[in-house]
């Protein structure tokens, strides 16, 4: 395993290093929260808007945040800083911050915690592959597990708990897939295990609504909200079943590591990769959107 840097509460350290108490409750529960942004130009990308998104999973589980934004973010840095002189690293970051609830005696009442504390991870962000960019990336429909319903385990908190989306993905590689497509309990599709996606059809970016079960992501937003109007097209926010999939002449996960990412298959369904596509105009599009707001956000320099 290559060197990540850790930082508990405070405390650089090597990841492998142990800090943490047994009785964490994140440990034991996965009663926790987090965030992963990612650098350009060694600049954090939207660090505003994850903060808000960890703030309000942190609020729907009843978890204290007894730090600023600021405060965390001098702590990112400070982490980065520490990854870099270890590393000699010169290129972009990942950046995890998992906030949990504390440590205390064993038990699921959350009034047993103590004192909630964070740990930030600092690593090189996954490479994009040549072949993941030419060809596309195979995804596998999982079958056997489906999306947790919104009103047990909402997807769109960003918890320590993610042993759905894990057995998901568990189920998709081992049928040889790169990733998973979890449908919720109506059969529509939802998202990847860490990624939301996407379509294109007709001029048409498609995408299922927040409400069959998903996370809220950043990027999916980003493309909502600004960059799909700048390559001329549309957007629909609409519940899809695998039938659909079909109709489908491109297919995409979003997210803040990957941001566009084409895919290939969906099981037995081809999509369009490669030069002149559209999911490609959508990716360097999203790069000028970016290259624009790291320009105006100098304080996010890493």
């Amino acid at each position: 395993m290559n060197f990540i840097q850790a930082n508990t509460n405070g405390d650089l350290h090597d990841a492998t290093r142990p800090s943490l108490s047994p009785l964490n409750r994140g440990f034991l529960y996965g009663d926790a929260v987090y965030e992963v942004w990612r650098s350009y130009h060694r600049s954090l990308f939207a660090w505003q808007e994850h903060w808000d998104r960890l703030a309000a999973s942190a609020s729907a589980l009843g978890l204290e945040l007894k730090w600023s934004d600021a405060e965390i973010l001098e702590q990112v840095k400070k982490t980065v800083s520490a990854f870099t002189a270890q590393t000699g690293h010169d290129g972009d970051v990942y950046v995890r911050l998992q906030v949990y609830r504390g440590e205390g005696a064993i038990g699921l009442d959350t009034q047993l915690a103590e004192t909630p504390g964070f740990i930030i991870l600092v690593q090189p962000v996954p490479a994009l592959s040549t072949a993941a960019w030419d060809h596309g990336l195979s995804l596998g429909v999982s079958r056997k597990f489906k999306r947790n319903p919104v009103d047990a385990l909402n997807p769109a908190w960003k918890t320590g708990n993610y042993l759905n989306n894990l057995m998901c993905l568990r189920e998709a590689k081992a049928g040889g897939a790169d990733d998973a497509v979890i449908l919720n309990h109506a059969g529509e599709v939802t998202e990847a295990s860490t990624s939301n996606i996407g379509f294109i059809r007709d001029g048409c970016f498609i995408t299922p609504p927040l409400d069959v079960g998903i996370l809220a992501g950043i990027t999916r937003k980003i493309i909502i909200d600004s960059v799909a109007s700048s390559v001329g097209l549309a957007v629909e926010e609409r519940r899809l079943t695998i039938e659909d999939l079909k109709s489908m002449n491109e297919c995409m996960l979003t997210s803040s590591t990957k941001d566009v990412q084409p895919v290939g298959r969906i099981d037995d369904f081809p999509f369009e990769v490669g030069e002149g596509t559209v999911s490609r105009r959508l990716k360097l599009a999203f790069a000028d959107y970016v290259r624009n707001y790291t320009s105006a956000h100098s304080e996010l320099k890493v």
